[in-house]
Parts: C-alpha cells; sequence; structure tokens
C-alpha cells in the first residue's frame, strides 16, 4: 500500500482569531506539509479544487498550487483531487492544456484526478440553470473520454456535444514521453466506482469514511478492473481513501492532539456544503454543529478506521487494516492540526510506517504508465 497526503486550504473560523493574514498563512502552510511529506518519503500529494466554500477549502485554484509546490518537491506525485473538468466550470481543452504542462513542469509527476463536484452551492454557482447535481453526471460523461484523445492525437479531432464542442485543433504542449498522466476519478457509491474501472481510472475515494465502508466498493471496483476498457493509454487500477492522522510518541498526546483539532468541526463544514453526501440521521444542519469529541469519541474513530492516531506502532498496525482490506492508498488528510503538529506526525510516519508498508521504490501509477510505451 502506498501512502499520500492530501491538502485543501482549510481555513476555520475559530483559528483566525486576531490573525489578518489567516488565509494566507493556511495556504502557505499547505505548501509547506506538501514539501514535509516529499521529504518523509511519501510518495503522492493531492490537492482539491472548491470554490465557494468558506472556512472548508479556500484552495481554489489547485493546479497553480500544485506547480509551486512541484518546484519545491523532486518525489512527489502531485495530484489533482480534484480538476473540475465540467464545460461550465473549466473549459475541457484548457484542462487537458494545464495536465500536460504540469507533466512537463514536474518530470512526469502529475496525477490527473477529476471529478463532478460535491455539493450544489459549489457547483451551481457556475450552472444556476441547473436544478441539482445529477444533471453534471451527462456532461462529465460527454467530457472524460475526450482528454486522451486531447493528449495523444498529433491533431486533436475536435467534437461537437450536447454541452461543449471545439473544432479539429492542435492542442499543446503534448504529454512528456510515453502515455499520458494516470486518470482517477472521485467516486461517491458502488455503482461510480464500477464505472470507473470499467474505464480504466483510478478512484479517489473520498467518500469511505471507516473500513467498513471499503469492501462493498472496492469489491465492485476490483471485479471490474479486470476487464476494464481503458479511455485512456492504460489502466490505473488504482483505489484511495483518505483519512485524518494524528501521530505522537506518547500514545495520550496523539489523542490529545486529535481533541485539540476539532475533527467535528470539518465534518460540520463537509456536510454544510456537500449535499451529494448522505446526511446520516441526527447530524445537526449548519449552523448547529457536530459536537466536539471526547476521548471515548476519539478511541471509537479509530476502533472503525474512521481516523488514524497513537504511537508508530498503534498507527503502523492501523494502516495494515486498510491494506489488508485491499486498499491501494492512503491518503492523510491534513490542515486540522497545527503545521508544527503536522510535520511531526509526517516525521513519524516517514521513520517508522510508511517503510513497513510500501517497500516498491517505484509509484504504482509510474509502473502503469510505462505500459503505454
Amino acid at each position: 500500500m502506498e501512502f499520500g497526503v492530501i491538502v485543501q486550504g482549510y481555513a476555520p473560523a475559530f483559528k483566525a482569531e486576531g490573525n489578518p493574514r489567516h488565509e494566507h498563512d493556511v495556504l502557505m502552510a499547505d505548501v509547506e506539509r506538501v514539501k514535509a511529506a516529499d521529504q518523509c518519503g511519501f510518495k503522492y500529494a493531492w490537492a482539491t479544487e472548491h470554490h465557494f466554500l468558506e472556512e472548508y477549502s479556500h484552495l481554489s485554484a489547485n493546479g497553480e498550487f500544485l506547480a509551486f509546490c512541484g518546484a519545491q518537491t523532486s518525489r512527489l506525485h502531485l495530484g489533482s483531487a480534484i480538476f473540475n473538468p465540467l464545460a461550465q466550470v473549466n473549459h475541457p481543452v484548457k484542462v487537458a492544456e494545464r495536465v500536460t504542462m504540469m507533466d512537463h513542469l514536474t518530470q512526469g509527476r502529475f496525477e490527473f484526478g477529476t471529478g463532478r463536484g460535491a455539493g450544489s452551492h459549489e457547483i451551481l454557482g457556475f450552472i444556476p440553470g441547473m436544478n441539482d447535481l445529477n444533471g453534471t453526471k451527462a456532461i462529465w460523461e460527454e467530457t472524460i473520454g475526450e482528454f486522451p484523445k486531447m493528449f495523444l492525437q498529433e491533431e486533436y479531432e475536435g467534437f461537437e456535444g450536447k454541452y461543449w464542442s471545439l473544432p479539429p485543433r492542435k492542442i499543446f504542449p503534448k504529454p512528456l514521453g510515453a502515455g499520458h498522466p494516470a486518470m482517477w476519478y472521485a467516486a461517491g457509491n458502488p455503482a461510480s466506482y464500477e464505472m470507473a474501472a470499467r474505464k480504466g481510472l483510478g478512484v479517489l475515494g473520498f467518500s469511505v469514511g471507516k473500513l467498513a465502508d471499503l469492501d462493498p466498493v472496492i469489491k465492485a471496483y476490483k471485479k471490474a478492473i479486470v476487464n476494464a476498457e481503458p479511455i485512456g493509454a492504460f489502466v490505473n487500477d488504482n483505489v484511495l481513501c483518505v483519512t485524518g492522522v494524528f501521530v505522537h510518541e506518547d500514545a495520550r498526546k496523539a489523542r490529545e492532539k486529535a481533541l485539540r483539532s476539532r475533527l467535528s468541526y470539518m465534518t460540520s463544514n463537509a456536510f454544510r456544503y456537500h449535499d451529494s453526501f448522505p446526511h446520516p440521521a441526527g447530524v445537526p444542519v449548519w449552523p448547529d454543529l457536530i459536537p466536539d469529541y471526547d476521548l471515548d469519541g476519539i478511541e471509537a474513530l479509530i476502533e472503525s478506521g474512521g481516523l488514524i492516531c497513537g504511537t508508530p506502532d498503534e498507527v503502523a498496525q492501523q494502516c495494515k487494516r486498510w491494506e489488508s482490506a485491499g486498499l491501494d492508498q492512503l491518503a492523510f488528510s491534513l490542515g486540522m492540526a497545527s503545521l508544527e503538529e503536522d510535520k511531526e506526525t509526517l516525521r513519524l510516519l516517514g521513520e517508522h510506517v510508511v517503510p513497513q508498508l510500501d517497500t516498491d521504490p517505484v509509484h504504482r501509477t509510474t509502473r502503469f504508465r510505462r505500459q503505454a510505451s
């Protein structure tokens, strides 16, 4: 199992008091987190694209962010989580150009994640005439198969669709070397995992909150991937899940880190904006907040696999549960703790956990891309 980190420009109001540079500090701290992950032996760093989501995510221009990080890292693969390819949000040709430009600027270290967006507040801001997010599925389906053609055809054959069109044009730059960056899809339910597998796409499993959630979706994915008809130059057989992480050499201090982070405030913001995710019964509606966890609540999260937390030895065992469940990449969500606490966590993971579970020096997606040569 490989390891990554994900940042999103999380800017909670309770951390902003008295600091007029709060937003700037958040974004620059996320750069430092990515740099630390590179130094600590992680293989991937992902950055979100969100719009209009106060507090929850101020990272709206992730291409620029990742390019800046790419100039300051050497080994990390840098991934869009996501580039939104809906024509009303980002014109598909301009997305393709950004992907291949990033491929060059990072020396082949870019990962191309796409998706339809997770909330109506965000996406319907760009498509005001649409009543709900169901309509975005057709736009994404119409678009996703065009990217490999834009990447690989000497002159793109052009496209005339319902939602966007382009006459034949030469699109530059072309990818660096054989194939193109690995393609991923941010999926939710089992049907989405199976659909992504049939297309040969890796899955960004942002909706998997605990180990029990993984079993049905990874079974659906792995069953379908063997018969994939890839839309791209190769099959990216990959499932990624995201979880929080807090590590300290003292078990209690690790849990106190988690308590200080106010995990439930992040969750409250997720339900505030992501109305495409199921809203569990009993969860308050914003601006009412999910109550902060106590130590018993943190222990329950650890037990369910909904949080990685503890000493390096404890955390290694928790990560092995995800590996045993068949996960290909575990990405740790950073930014809820302070920068120094996150850097300490990354150091301990890099020294004691990552080497135990990821013994392959080559990135999984690099191996797949080489098949296109």
